[in-house]
């Protein structure tokens, strides 16, 4: 249900939440809860990988837009780059993703993506050693989705390139306040999902 404090847009309004590329770094080595840890660290610094280009469908959907939103991390930011290099990037930290710890979890050794299901299941559980809990994200979110919906207050599209767990967090919060969701939040780069304003 749409709330009385937030903008109402016109119909046919558009916010596009992109994932960004993939990042310049190592996907999978296999890794100790220490490992993780700084695996963690050098995959918030990483910039796009200079193979990982935006699928075409992708680039023509921002065609039209004068600006874009972005979390400002490297890979997001080179990624909305390579994506609308037409237009303004619009870089605000409150779009970061939702932080991981890594478990102490000794004696055992996986690939980082399996640490990092592992990181955020105990995260939803609680596990936010000096970062962001889950209560905190989806406060941020909200604030993410006011400064979207702003934007499209008249009717038209704006996109945002950020994250892939905190575009799902931002996703949730969209549906409860009207839009209509076309495409699926998943774990892949350049995944896309369309929120349109009925």
């Amino acid at each position: 249900m749409t709330g009385t404090s937030h903008v109402i847009p016109k119909s046919g309004a558009r916010i596009i939440l992109v994932r960004h590329g993939q990042p310049d770094i190592a996907l999978s080595p296999r890794t100790s809860h220490h490992g993780f840890a700084g695996y963690i660290d050098d995959y918030e610094a990483a910039g796009l990988d200079p193979q990982s280009l935006p699928p075409r469908e992708l680039a023509d959907l921002v065609s039209e837009l004068q600006s874009v939103f972005t979390s400002g991390r490297p890979r997001a930011h080179q990624s909305a780059a390579a994506l609308a290099p037409h237009a303004k990037l619009v870089a605000d930290p409150l779009f970061a993703e939702a932080p991981l710890a890594a478990p102490p979890i000794p004696l055992l050794k996986m690939s980082a993506p399996k640490w990092a299901v592992v990181s955020r299941i105990l995260w939803h559980a609680g596990f936010h050693p000096g970062i962001e809990n889950y209560r905190r994200a989806r406060k941020r979110a909200a604030q993410a989705a006011d400064i979207l919906m702003e934007e499209v207050k008249g009717g038209g599209t704006t996109a945002l390139v950020a994250h892939g767990y905190f575009n799902a967090i931002l996703g949730r919060v969209l549906r409860r306040r009207g839009f209509v969701r076309e495409g699926s939040h998943r774990a892949r780069y350049w995944n896309t999902v369309v929120y349109e304003w009925p």
